[in-house]
């Protein structure tokens, strides 16, 4: 059985992931973390979330390591925020516990300190910043195509809900990380984050990323190839957040057969490198 652990237990993404995982006949849900002094403290989670009692009582994430080490956690579900997550990310892994990651918004700086503690501590881990089993098919999608249309200007667009906090999406800059890098470009030249005023042409070199936010849309995202008298557009739209768990449970059921001491894509989960 896989003895799973989620942070932000009582928001969006952290209840649905437990809500699924307890459907799961391999996996037990053995903790549900909160932020620090949460007023949910000690109440049954599932009651909390609308499943009925489950007998797994809603902890704050200042007694992280003790509720980790007495539940005897395999596995960590992180899908909050990014300064939260590194410091959940950095006590699991020194206790030993495995990682699936679907935060965002994480600085160059803590992506290097969580790959150097998930590293150092030999854990298994699978960190996205997207789940979702189509957009890791766009991504590929992408790398195949961007070759084929390198003198097209490229543009990413993409929209979410009202509430998100992090902008572009983790998801626009893994889709731009991959086109930049299929076309050897240096990304701190060659990003654009929208666009104001006289400006003058556009460069050749560019590549554009604007985010949207309004109401509650899930999570869209159009990449644009435009060339002369012609232009290709790559998109994918997630209608609820169920194929972010999806992809979530595909990634349960992978980290047992991970590397030790390394971080592994939803390519990797998937098959699909």
């Amino acid at each position: 059985m896989i003895n799973v652990a989620v942070t932000g237990a009582t928001g969006k993404m952290g209840s649905s992931i437990i809500k699924k995982v307890v459907e799961q006949e391999n996996m037990n849900l053995v903790a549900a973390i909160e932020r620090p002094n949460t007023p949910f403290e000690g109440k049954d989670v599932g009651e909390t979330i609308g499943v009925g009692n489950i007998g797994i009582k809603i902890q704050g994430s200042e007694k992280l390591e003790n509720v980790l080490k007495d539940s005897k956690t395999n596995v960590l579900v992180d899908f909050t925020i990014a300064n939260a997550a590194t410091d959940t990310i950095k006590k699991s892994a020194k206790l030993g516990v495995n990682l699936i990651v679907g935060t965002t918004g994480f600085s160059n700086k803590q992506l290097k300190e969580i790959n150097d503690t998930i590293n150092a501590n030999k854990v298994k881990a699978v960190i996205s910043s997207n789940m979702s089993i189509g957009v890791n098919v766009f991504f590929k999608t992408l790398k195949d195509i961007t070759p084929l249309l390198s003198n097209f200007d490229i543009e990413i667009v993409e929209a979410h809900h009202n509430k998100k906090k992090d902008s572009p999406s983790g998801t626009a800059m893994t889709a731009f990380k991959i086109i930049a890098k299929e076309l050897d470009k240096n990304t701190e030249e060659t990003a654009i984050f929208g666009r104001q005023g006289i400006i003058g042409e556009r460069r050749k070199n560019e590549i554009g990323i604007h985010a949207i936010r309004g109401g509650d849309i899930v999570g869209t995202h159009n990449v644009i190839f435009a060339g002369e008298g012609e232009h290709i557009e790559i998109k994918h739209v997630a209608h609820s957040r169920d194929v972010f768990i999806a992809g979530v449970i595909k990634s349960l059921n992978f980290i047992e057969n991970g590397t030790p001491g390394n971080v592994h894509s939803m390519e990797d989960v998937l098959g699909i490198n």
